[in-house]
């Protein structure tokens, strides 16, 4: 039996991830497709096809503080542990919205919801288990200024990253960014931290996560058509949410590759941090 679990899963990426694992997955098997609000995730799942895996509602708002270690724990109770977590949650910004204005509920989602996620699920992971973060390609050191690497790159814990994406929230919320080295695109060191936690993690679990072939990676979908990204770029010929889930499945479902763990994966290729 396998259980799978998708935050953010209400729409766009996150319904497409539950959806192809549920297709390909068995009808024995239970995929949670998660979200903060119960309307939404309840008409999600009603409009899912029939057929593999059972898909069930769960709320979990990552903004929650204790969100996912309750929905973790929930999981533990039923199931004893877990197979495959796709990190998906985050905050959609349009390109004329304030940076100081959205950016503690930004970094609250995309940041720190992150790293919840990564401690609530990742002692759940049984062996040949799979804790994917969806990121971005844009979340690489070569997008930041080299003064701001260590930022990223010292922590030796989750707390210690967490403290140095706060400094970075303050920083935005004070505007103090605009004179400094960090870029205007709130993004670009958003991704950086999600990429570096999964690394930090990674540091840790490594030896005893490849012997249990468990694999721990942030992954970029690419370019997706959807109406958020259609406000800032063109992506008319950009694949749909199904199409782009297409690799991000493979890599939840196929053989471990020791290279890919702790790495940050495009279409099954690891894009280098630095």
């Amino acid at each position: 039996m396998t259980i799978a679990l998708v935050t953010g899963a209400t729409q766009g990426l996150g319904l497409a991830l539950v959806e192809g694992l549920a297709h390909r997955l068995n009808p024995t098997d239970t995929v949670y497709l998660t979200g903060r609000d119960v309307e939404k995730i309840t008409a999600a799942v009603e409009s899912l096809p029939g057929g593999g895996a059972q898909v069930r509602g769960e709320l979990l708002d990552v903004a929650d503080p204790g969100a996912a270690a309750k929905v973790a724990a929930q999981i533990h109770d039923r199931h004893g542990g877990i197979d495959v977590v796709f990190g998906n949650a985050v905050m959609r910004v349009g390109p004329d919205d304030d940076p100081r204005e959205f950016i503690d509920d930004y970094t609250e989602v995309n940041n720190f919801g992150t790293t919840r996620l990564l401690k609530a699920f990742a002692p759940l992971l049984n062996d040949n288990g799979r804790l994917i973060v969806v990121a971005s390609s844009l979340g690489t050191l070569h997008h930041l200024a080299p003064v701001l690497h260590g930022h990223f790159t010292n922590p030796s814990s989750l707390d210690e990253l967490d403290a140095q994406v706060a400094r970075w929230r303050d920083a935005v919320r004070d505007g103090r960014t605009k004179a400094g080295a960090w870029p205007g695109f709130v993004n670009i060191p958003s991704k950086i931290g999600q990429v570096a936690a999964v690394r930090v993690l990674a540091s840790e679990r490594r030896e005893s996560d490849l012997a249990k072939g468990v694999l721990i990676a942030s992954a970029c979908p690419g370019m997706i058509n959807t109406p958020t990204s259609a406000l800032w770029w063109d992506v008319s010929t950009a694949p749909t949410p199904a199409q782009a889930a297409t690799a991000l499945l493979d890599l939840a479902l196929s053989p471990l590759e020791p290279e890919q763990y702790g790495e940050l994966v495009r279409h099954g290729e690891v894009v280098p941090f630095s």
